[in-house]
């Protein structure tokens, strides 16, 4: 199974940006969306594959520590 998890953009560069992701910084390759620092965005294989909301953003954050705790 293959999950994309939310992220906050804290950096961007050339292609790059770096992501936080509850304090797990990790830079994505971002050059298939126009991203800007303090965007919402799911990341996938080191790549950023879309923007979403910060509501959508806190919905699948709620609902994986929802799923961690079904392991």
């Amino acid at each position: 199974m293959c999950v994309a998890l939310p992220g906050v953009v804290i950096e961007r560069g050339d292609g790059v940006a770096t992501v936080d992701f509850n304090g797990n910084r990790v830079e994505a390759r971002s050059g298939l969306v126009d991203v800007n620092t303090g965007d919402h965005v799911l990341v996938h294989a080191g790549c950023i594959l879309q923007k979403v909301s910060e509501s959508e953003a806190r919905e699948m954050t709620e609902l994986m520590e929802e799923m961690r705790g079904f392991s």
